[in-house]
């Protein structure tokens, strides 16, 4: 399956939108975080003194982000296979665990790298460059949708821990 990174916009949103298990919000969530970081690494670019200097910190988040929108839909996968087992394997509880923990952990990931970007995003918002303000701003927003949506996802990620729905 071709990357993320590697398709067109429209390419990511039809698979999206395809009758599929993934990419999904996980993929969502990644993806939008890393806008927000985009976003942001631009408003800091123009800002002065220190403030641009976020610009790596920015491109750094971006970077560490937009793996996780095929690594979430790789863990979901997982989680699938296990929940297919018979409920009579004995070897189902052990495999659901291991998978619900994995694909637990991605979204955790985003929406760490998430609140991080909202927080950069929100000082430049306030004290960056005055012209790029929107672009602040709508990186902040951006950020803390993805950063919620992820956080969501965790939550119904650990309600699989019983079995499934």
């Amino acid at each position: 399956m071709e990357a993320a990174r590697d398709r067109t916009v429209g390419e990511f949103l039809d698979a999206v939108a395809a009758r599929a298990p993934a990419p999904a919000a996980g993929a969502c969530a990644a993806i939008t975080a890393a806008a927000a970081a985009a976003l942001a690494a631009k408003a800091a670019r123009f800002s002065p003194g220190e403030l641009g200097e976020l610009a790596a910190a920015a491109d750094r988040l971006r970077a560490e982000v937009v793996p996780l929108a095929d690594t979430d839909g790789e863990a979901y996968g997982a989680v699938l296979a296990a929940l297919r087992l018979p409920p009579s394997d004995p070897d189902r509880q052990e495999r659901l665990a291991t998978a619900v923990a994995a694909a637990t952990e991605i979204p955790l990931r985003i929406a760490r790298i998430g609140a991080e970007v909202a927080t950069l995003a929100g000082r430049l918002e306030r004290e960056g460059n005055p012209n790029l303000r929107g672009d602040a701003q709508a990186a902040a927003l951006l950020a803390d949708g993805a950063t919620q949506a992820a956080v969501a996802l965790v939550q119904i990620n650990r309600e699989l821990e019983g079995g499934g729905p």
